[in-house]
């Protein structure tokens, strides 16, 4: 999947964290800004990618990715790009239909001895009439 550049918007930062002298003067670090709505991925994709359960995606559909582990601002770049293309491809997999299954015999009385031992714990627990 190719993502348009110009539907892509790159803002360089300052990397937080420590750093030497020349922290407080490079923006290495990259906010890479995403509108869904406004993209040219299929509306099926869109729709998706807007109900997805993820904390860079805003309430107005900006998929919002900050990199900043790489020193350099065309690494932070890329990698913010492969980030992206990661979360989309995860929020339009395809879910494998779960075929409807029964227990077997011995998964059934394995479960009913677990249930008789844990009764058995419970009942010893009880107060003692003499």
């Amino acid at each position: 999947m190719i993502i348009p550049p110009e539907e892509l918007d790159f803002q360089p930062i300052r990397a937080q964290g420590s750093g030497g002298q020349n922290v407080n003067k490079v923006s290495t670090a990259i906010h890479l800004r995403f509108d869904i709505r406004a993209s040219s991925l299929p509306e099926s994709w869109k729709e998706k990618l807007l109900s997805y359960a993820d904390q860079r995606i805003s309430t107005d559909g900006v998929v919002v990715i900050k990199a900043q582990t790489h020193n350099s601002q065309e690494k932070n770049r890329a990698d913010a790009l492969e980030r992206l293309q990661q979360l989309i491809a995860d929020a339009t997999k395809v879910q494998k239909k779960r075929k409807a299954t029964r227990p077997t015999f011995s998964s059934r009385l394995k479960r009913l001895d677990s249930k008789k031992k844990h009764s058995d714990i419970k009942s010893g627990r009880k107060k003692v009439d003499y």
